[in-house]
């Protein structure tokens, strides 16, 4: 269990780190709508990973004790959340790229992926 929470602790960190680069590089280039649209999608997928950390960490506690899980780890709000970003962008054209907010949700996914690569090496 040490060794899920250090794995959590390293994704939400490089998550951080991605969106301060992102937030640079809405205010010092001229992609303003493009960065826009990557923080947005970035914001919601870090609400994403961390739901997704929090959901995991409870179900693993009850299987450990023997209990039936109560819930899954929740798909729909995942989901649900791309749903507003969509919403979101379609309300506010102007200020976001759609293509980017869309590569934006997806970054938790890139960070666990990276993440895995990085220490499946150091094993």
């Amino acid at each position: 269990m040490l060794e899920f929470q250090h794995m959590i602790t390293r994704q939400r960190k490089w998550m951080f780190y991605l969106l301060a680069l992102l937030v640079l590089g809405w205010g010092f280039t001229p992609w303003q709508p493009v960065f826009l649209g990557l923080l947005l999608g970035g914001i919601l997928s870090f609400f994403n990973l961390w739901l997704m950390q929090k959901k995991i960490t409870k179900l693993g506690e009850t299987s450990a004790q023997g209990e039936k899980p109560s819930r899954g780890i929740g798909t729909l709000t995942r989901l649900a959340t791309g749903a507003l970003a969509a919403v979101i962008v379609l309300q506010f054209e102007e200020h976001f790229h759609l293509v980017s907010v869309v590569l934006g949700l997806m970054t938790a996914y890139f960070v666990i992926f990276i993440d895995y690569l990085f220490n499946k090496s150091t094993e």
